[in-house]
């Protein structure tokens, strides 16, 4: 299995940006599909954005699209969630999680079909 660890997390203004990270060791990382979910206080994870192996396929749910990119280096076995227009309803913490497949338009979003999890990253979002 793939080991990853996020990080970028923290405390920011609504309207502001942040940058998560995600390192993976242990595999090659090439193999795997990325994803990011999210669990806010009090509620369920949430799927926020995968991408497939070589970049060519990202998807983002519904209440992210137009303000998170999922982005991924190879060379550096990282993947990475860019968060702009920051709201507070974003209050999170964020998880990557990895899966040695392709990306699949109907499992994308489902946490069963990723294998790896990090440890997850707090995003605070103040109003």
């Amino acid at each position: 299995q793939v080991q990853l660890v996020e990080s970028g997390g923290g405390l920011v203004q609504a309207g502001g940006s942040l940058r998560l990270s995600c390192a993976a060791s242990g595999r090659t990382f090439s193999i795997y599909s990325m994803g990011w979910f999210r669990r806010a206080p009090g509620k369920e994870r949430e799927f926020v954005a995968a991408i497939s192996r070589s970049s060519g396929i990202t998807y983002y749910g519904d209440s992210v699209k137009g303000r998170f990119t999922i982005s991924r280096d190879n060379a550096k076995n990282t993947v990475y969630l860019q968060m702009n227009s920051l709201a507070p309803e974003d209050t999170a913490v964020y998880y990557c999680a990895a899966q040695p497949a392709a990306l699949l338009s109907g499992t994308y979003y489902r946490e069963e079909a990723y294998g790896s999890w990090g440890q997850g990253t707090q995003v605070t979002v103040s109003s």
